[in-house]
């Protein structure tokens, strides 16, 4: 964690708070300082404020902010903002966009994405800090493959985008670190599962030997 993280944070949930005082705002340096919230209703905002803190440690491009209305456990709606890169995708039930973002932070082009048919050889996209030897492995069932290096919620705009095929991950993750992408990338046309083929599910509280808020790494 960062005081970029902590800053970043502040300025959304202020802005959030206001403009959408009905919906839980569940952020994640909040959570980390023990600031809970009390889940009501069927919708919450997913706030990740910094996904790639040690890339954005290290001066790399790739860290995002991202935001997700969740209802009734499903990402409905995902905003994956990369500032270096000064790009913002986003996703709604049906359309998803890629939208260039100039330097006084206005959008300067806008255009609509879709995944791609699987190529014949595939691009998978992975992350260093993250590769275990499950994901290695799973990668190695398609020899050939070209893999692509990307940090933060990025990978799932890159299949979102068309421009990659498969993201595995199989260490832990938490609802704030995918659920934008998420939504992006349903949004596209694509689809997050669990191994056993069962869609992720956000909200989750009270699991049996994980963490609130825990992607299951099965």
């Amino acid at each position: 964690m960062t005081e970029a993280d902590r800053a970043a944070e502040r300025v959304i949930l202020e802005g959030l708070r206001e403009a959408l005082a009905g919906v839980t705002c569940v952020a994640e340096e909040e959570i980390a300082a023990g600031v809970v919230p009390v889940l009501e209703g069927d919708a919450i905002l997913l706030i990740d404020p910094l996904d790639g803190t040690k890339g954005f440690i290290n001066r790399n491009s790739d860290f995002t902010v991202n935001i997700a209305l969740v209802r009734q456990g499903v990402p409905e709606l995902g905003v994956v903002y990369a500032p270096a890169k000064g790009v913002l995708y986003s996703g709604r039930p049906g359309e998803a966009t890629e939208v260039s973002i100039a330097p006084d932070f206005q959008p300067a082009a806008r255009r609509k994405i879709s995944v791609r048919r699987a190529a014949k050889r595939l691009t998978i996209v992975a992350s260093r800090p993250h590769r275990t030897p499950e994901t290695d492995e799973f990668i190695a069932r398609f020899p050939g493959a070209e893999i692509v290096s990307v940090g933060s919620s990025l990978k799932f705009c890159l299949l979102a985008s068309g421009a990659a095929d498969l993201y595995p991950r199989f260490g832990r993750s938490m609802e704030w670190d995918t659920a934008a992408g998420d939504a992006v990338l349903r949004a596209a046309g694509g689809r997050t599962t669990l191994l056993e083929g069962g869609p992720l599910r956000y909200g989750k509280l009270g699991q049996q030997d994980e963490a609130d808020f825990a992607n299951s790494c099965s």
